[in-house]
């Protein structure tokens, strides 16, 4: 045994236990065939779950890496231009050096972000050498005995063996066509998620500001550039390795819709989206209006925030009490009547006096 087989048995071992695990519930609880393709690919999707659940503390740490990395943008951008036209090696390392002690200070590691694809890559490539195994019927290191990796060798899926590949299959005489039909399906589908995953992050939880930097147009690169090479590297896979990907990938873009969607970047597009359904809420500061009006170029202070329920229940009884309090009755009568008829008369302003009070006058001081 080498060293990588070495490094490798106890996390084949693992995978091993998930697989049989997975595969005694859905033969001996739901009832599958022990050599049915659906069993074993399902319990290839058991696998998935299982180890993207375990993967969620480590895809905690990576979001908060991004945003630790996001506030240390201009710090670093400050460094970089300290270091500008200086190649020397010394600086080089300075520079390096004055890198680490800010991450160091922040409390994060640059490579936490890529925790949870490294940690991925080691049961990739297991699930590749057991199902390699288990494709010509040799038992694995744990619990994948003869018996059940004879049965794994012959699961079909639609017709395709779970342990084949789309090349094998093209090499075959006669062609085997339902294993083509299968794997390329696959590979266009584990393309197209990675591809999607890519456009999630870059399109919408990128802010404004990362967008502008060198790092942000090689980092673009990358992430569009790897699902293509995916194609050439893919022809290669097993058909449970392609599906294995392809659901890993499915569970990445739920993923990342949930934390995009109530964890935004600040300052992306994702995020002033969520502002805006918090404000129709009524749930953001002030100042979180007044930035998002800011923003979107509305006039400040003149737009009304929406109010909770609560607290439009609280004001409703307050102008119902203050109006009942005010309200009058609008024909007073009896002695009511006659007093504000009274204060009408005595607060009234006295009006001109027309001819015919003139003329009286006159008649008066004749008499």
């Amino acid at each position: 045994m080498n060293i990588l087989d070495s490094i490798m048995w106890p996390i084949k071992w693992i995978i091993e236990l998930v697989l049989v695990g997975w595969h005694w519930l859905w033969t001996a609880v739901v009832g599958l065939p022990s050599a049915s393709g659906v069993a074993w690919a399902l319990s290839i999707v058991g696998l998935v779950l299982v180890v993207r659940a375990a993967l969620i503390p480590l895809f905690v740490k990576q979001i908060r890496s991004q945003r630790v990395s996001l506030e240390l943008a201009p710090k670093m951008r400050a460094l970089q231009q300290k270091y500008k036209g200086k190649r020397d090696q010394a600086s080089r390392q300075a520079m390096a050096e004055e890198q680490m002690a800010l991450y160091k200070e922040a409390g994060t590691n640059p490579l936490a972000g890529c925790l949870p694809i490294l940690v991925q890559m080691p049961i990739f490539f297991g699930l590749f050498s057991v199902l390699n195994a288990s494709s010509r019927g040799q038992a694995g290191v744990g619990l994948l005995n003869a018996d059940l990796a004879s049965d794994f060798s012959e699961a079909h899926l639609f017709g395709a063996k779970l342990a084949t590949t789309l090349m094998s299959a093209i090499n075959e005489n006669p062609v085997q066509w339902p294993v083509v039909g299968l794997a390329a399906a696959l590979v266009v589908f584990m393309v197209g998620s990675q591809l999607y995953t890519s456009v999630q992050i870059m399109g919408k939880n990128i802010s404004a500001e990362a967008k502008e930097s060198p790092m942000f147009r090689q980092q673009k690169m990358l992430m569009y550039g790897m699902p293509f090479i995916m194609v050439f590297s893919g022809v290669a896979f097993p058909i449970g390795v392609l599906l294995y990907w392809f659901v890993s990938n499915l569970w990445t873009m739920v993923q990342q819709f949930i934390v995009i969607r109530n964890m935004p970047t600040p300052g992306s597009e994702a995020y002033f989206e969520r502002q805006r359904r918090l404000a129709a809420k009524g749930k953001l500061t002030d100042a979180e209006q007044a930035q998002l009006e800011k923003r979107e170029g509305r006039p400040q202070g003149q737009r009304q925030q929406p109010v909770g329920k609560n607290r439009a229940k609280k004001q409703g009884s307050n102008t119902g009490a203050v109006a009942s309090e005010s309200d009058s009755p609008s024909a007073p009568s009896g002695e009511s009547a006659q007093a504000a008829s009274a204060d009408d008369e005595t607060s009234a302003p006295k009006r001109p006096q027309g001819k015919g009070s003139n003329t009286s006058r006159k008649n008066r001081k004749g008499k």
